[in-house]
């Protein structure tokens, strides 16, 4: 399969990737066990919860308490660079290539390894931006400065009162634009970048194209798999790759059993031997 895999990526004439959780999973960020242990092991000890997803959901008595979590989770799980080179390896297989990237992965990876930004589509947001909680206007803030401020000056598991955030139109607390609900904001940059989105679908409808699927899921599969698997076999010359460790397949419902692989692997391991 990595060698139809090879031939196919060489033949393609566009290439378009969907990226979930599992592409990050595999270079490193993972959100429990010892990396969980080496960030968070005072909240733990505290809150009593025992990877990081979990810590974002625990109802908090203070907002003090909470962005001093939510400070510390977006920094090394957005500022800091992935322990592992897998996003710098896809980009040395898409490098000089028709490419485009939907993801439903909110830290960044992409941009930080180097990929055009103009290429990029982050459907659920970013670690990075904050956002007003109403909302009360389609607006984003990045947060790396106050980030930076939450984590240097936060103190037993709370930070200053001072650096809570607060919107600057509204003056209500602000919140990490992540899709969870209805008051998600789309805001331009969003927008814009879903337009190069659907734009470059059209611009390739009738080439020779690989939809490569790396690590999504079932959680919103209708965001990325699901239109996969319909473009791939309703285009003329289309075909499907996914590759997610004990997630890769594909059912014979979507009709594209003849124009598609799946590579039930470690994406970086596969990223390797593509390489």
């Amino acid at each position: 399969m990595i060698e139809e895999l090879k031939r196919k990526l060489s033949e393609c004439e566009a290439l378009i990737i969907g990226a979930g959780a599992g592409l990050s999973t595999s270079a490193g960020f993972v959100y429990d066990g010892a990396r969980f242990e080496k960030y968070f092991a005072d909240f733990e000890e505290k809150y009593g919860f025992q990877d990081m997803y979990s810590g974002g959901f625990y109802p908090y008595t203070t907002s003090n308490e909470k962005w001093a979590y939510w400070s510390r989770y977006i920094f090394i799980n957005r500022y800091c660079d992935a322990p592992k080179p897998v996003y710098d390896n896809l980009l040395k297989i898409v490098d000089g290539k028709n490419y485009f990237v939907i993801t439903t992965n909110v830290d960044h990876c992409f941009q930080k390894a180097g990929f055009d930004k103009t290429r990029l589509f982050y459907t659920q947001g970013d670690y990075g931006l904050f956002q007003c909680s109403l909302p009360c206007h389609k607006k984003t803030y990045d947060n790396e400065k106050i980030i930076t401020s939450m984590l240097e000056r936060q103190e037993n598991m709370r930070i200053p009162d001072d650096l809570i955030p607060h919107c600057p139109v509204c003056g209500r607390e602000m919140t990490t634009n992540l899709r969870a609900d209805d008051s998600f904001v789309e805001d331009d940059g969003w927008n814009k970048a879903a337009e190069r989105y659907v734009k470059f679908l059209e611009a390739n409808y009738d080439r020779k194209t690989l939809f490569l699927d790396l690590g999504t899921g079932m959680n919103t599969p209708g965001i990325i798999k699901f239109p996969f698997w319909r473009m791939t076999r309703e285009w003329p010359d289309a075909f499907y790759a996914c590759i997610n460790l004990g997630e890769a397949f594909v059912p014979e419902r979507a009709g594209i059993s003849d124009k598609a692989i799946c590579i039930n692997n470690d994406i970086g391991e596969v990223l390797e031997e593509l390489i």
